[in-house]
């Protein structure tokens, strides 16, 4: 009989999303230890450092009960500083102590990065995880990167003729060299949407109407980030779609967020007390099609591997679709939006983890054999 595949999720992080990160953890410890994986949790503290989380921490918050809001049910950074570093052999990282280099902890097979945001999501862990040459969960560095900073993002889905809302970017220096920021924004209509270029779940975000304070706006995301993308709002319905697989990834059903306040923020992804997903929304079956086809098309179009989340904007009374963005690691809680539309069309959260991992096994198989003597 094999050992079981060992697996390390990391999770917390520096960026904002790290409280987001937490709670999505805990939905992904407890579908691996349900599917019979070994898991070790490793928190990342604000700061950047790793914590080996206790076996009896991890094994008592997985085994607790699910709460009634996503964000009150998570993870918690703690434990033991660690580091990781090359295992013995390809394909293994071990999980060795901080203060002492020579005492491992634990050998992992394959690392599931739930991180949300910058450092986790962006291509910073990838790259890690790929001098490691460890299998990792999700989109590769190009991709990360590609789909965590918003400009690149609709850059290459332009390139490849896929429908984006009308926006333009600027970086700190533009803004602050422009004498009104309203020249910058000349051709878009209000309301605008004001946002950090690589920041996710609504932080930073600002809608700005008509009369609304565009300066302060701007302020609030360049907080996050020292690039800013300002895109034209649509009056349309708010669908999301969900991406799994490799060189040749399948389409969820459509899911529908209906918002309160005009649009989907930060406290009502994470806060509300009321569920606004309706899955599977009910659009015409053409409408639902096109979704699908444009998920895998955004998805190919950023070099995607694993899973991406995809959202767009449906303009009922022209027709038009618009993808806004794709999410290379979305939310992962019980309630989030990610295995609703899998669980839709009969593929369970524990099935959707257990192909991920063997997404990420594949993967890795597949990397080309660097060897010190191909290398210049």
């Amino acid at each position: 009989m094999s050992a079981p595949v060992r697996i390390g999720i990391l999770f917390g992080g520096p960026s904002a999303e790290h409280e987001v990160s937490c709670a999505s953890a805990l939905g992904v410890a407890r579908a691996l230890a349900g599917s019979g994986y070994r898991t070790v949790a490793i928190g990342v503290t604000r700061s950047g450092g790793f914590r080996l989380m206790p076996d009896s921490v991890l094994a008592e918050l997985r085994d607790r009960p699910a709460g009634e809001r996503a964000i009150d049910d998570h993870l918690v950074v703690t434990g033991p500083a660690v580091e990781l570093r090359s295992g013995p052999c390809p394909g293994i990282v071990q999980v060795a102590a901080g203060n002492a280099p020579g005492a491992v902890h634990a050998e992992l097979d394959v690392v599931f990065p739930v991180l949300h945001g910058p450092f986790g999501e962006d291509g910073v862990v990838q790259g890690l995880l790929e001098s490691l040459n460890v299998p990792y969960v999700g989109c590769g560095i190009l991709a990360s990167a590609v789909g965590m900073n918003k400009v690149a993002m609709k850059r290459a889905l332009r390139a490849e003729g896929i429908p984006v809302t009308p926006y333009v970017a600027f970086d700190s220096h533009t803004y602050r060299a422009a004498e009104d920021p309203e020249d910058l924004v000349v051709g878009l209509r209000r309301p605008l949407f004001v946002k950090p270029a690589s920041m996710g779940s609504s932080i930073g975000i600002t809608r700005v109407d008509d009369g609304d304070d565009l300066a302060a706006a701007v302020e609030e995301a360049l907080r996050h980030d020292q690039l800013v993308i300002v895109e034209q709002g649509v009056t349309g319905r708010e669908l999301e779609c969900a991406v799994l697989g490799g060189s040749r990834p399948e389409a969820s059903a459509v899911g529908e967020v209906r918002v309160a306040g005009g649009w989907f923020d930060y406290r009502q992804k994470y806060f509300g007390d009321t569920d606004p997903m309706i899955v599977p929304a009910v659009l015409p079956d053409e409408v639902t099609e096109l979704i699908r086809d444009l998920s895998l098309r955004a998805f190919a179009a950023i070099g995607g591997w694993g899973l991406a989340r995809v959202d767009f904007f449906y303009d009922e009374t022209t027709g038009s679709v618009y993808v806004n963005e794709l999410n290379t690691m979305p939310g992962f809680t019980a309630h989030s939006m990610y295995p609703k539309v899998w669980a839709a069309v009969g593929v369970g959260y524990r099935e959707v983890v257990d192909r991920l991992v063997e997404l990420a096994r594949v993967r890795h198989a597949g990397r080309p054999v660097l060897t010190a003597g191909s290398v210049r």
